[in-house]
């Protein structure tokens, strides 16, 4: 059984500790495919040291994290334009709207979020989408980008069931994670009537740990509680889910 995590930070400081360990953890578990977004110009050093460190299980997008987009986004943007041209990435990611935070920024994150979907056009890769409290503002670009070169994933879906057919008519699949495991976390209640051919496994480690770690610092390994949940709510086995998302990722990602 092979488990793919396809939204995990395994850079934060949050793992300044134990990273090594913490990796080995989830790798025990067969969890083996880890997808890296970025934030920012400053991780990228220690993207490239993960790959380095892990050459068969890291595998890095590069982007500007909307809520990263700040005054300096224009020379953000010319580093991810940068690395791009100089390098191979998987994914352009993450990028998105962000108005949970910061609501005086949208300007500049609708131009940095379009200028990154260009790019990702431009070297026919996927986009991974951070989206909170913008659903309305994410689908308005999208609608205004769609065509067969859009596709990626909508990472930490939390919508409802209209909000994820609309991203899935965009060639998006759903990112679930910890919140499918959450009481209150209402995605459970419809992902039985999403085919799985939609959907891909994610932590977003070290954030959004699943029942039972949930306020917990969050890990790779912890993903097994996602599918666990996964296997239940579409009444399959846990191999099923892992194969499927598995699968999934490597259309998307084409690795």
């Amino acid at each position: 059984m092979i488990i793919t995590d396809t939204h995990t930070h395994l850079y934060s400081e949050a793992f300044e500790d134990d990273r090594k360990d913490m990796i080995e953890r989830a790798i025990q578990l067969n969890v083996s495919r880890f997808f890296i977004p970025a934030i920012d110009s400053t991780y990228t050093e220690s993207m490239l040291q993960l790959e380095n460190d892990y050459p068969d299980n890291v595998f890095l997008m590069m982007g500007l994290h909307p809520t990263h987009v700040k005054d300096n986004y224009k020379e953000e943007l010319n580093h991810v334009e940068e690395m791009l041209a100089k390098r191979k990435f998987y994914a352009v990611g993450e990028i998105g709207i962000d108005l949970y935070w910061d609501k005086t920024t949208l300007l500049i994150q609708q131009d940095a979020f379009k200028h990154q979907i260009k790019l990702a056009k431009q070297y026919k890769l996927p986009i991974v989408i951070h989206c909170r409290d913008a659903f309305d503002e994410i689908f308005e670009i999208l609608e205004q980008e769609k065509g067969n070169d859009l596709f990626g994933i909508f990472h930490c879906f939390s919508g409802n069931i209209k909000q994820a057919h609309q991203a899935m008519s965009y060639n998006m699949k759903l990112g679930i994670g910890g919140v499918a495991t959450f009481k209150n976390g209402k995605i459970d209640q419809f992902l039985n009537q999403i085919d799985l051919k939609h959907i891909v496994l994610e932590t977003d480690s070290p954030y959004l740990a699943p029942a039972p770690y949930r306020g917990k610092r969050n890990e790779s390994a912890y993903i097994t509680k996602v599918l666990e949940k996964l296997a239940e709510i579409y009444n399959v086995t846990q191999e099923h889910i892992a194969s499927v998302t598995t699968q999934n990722s490597k259309d998307i990602f084409n690795t």
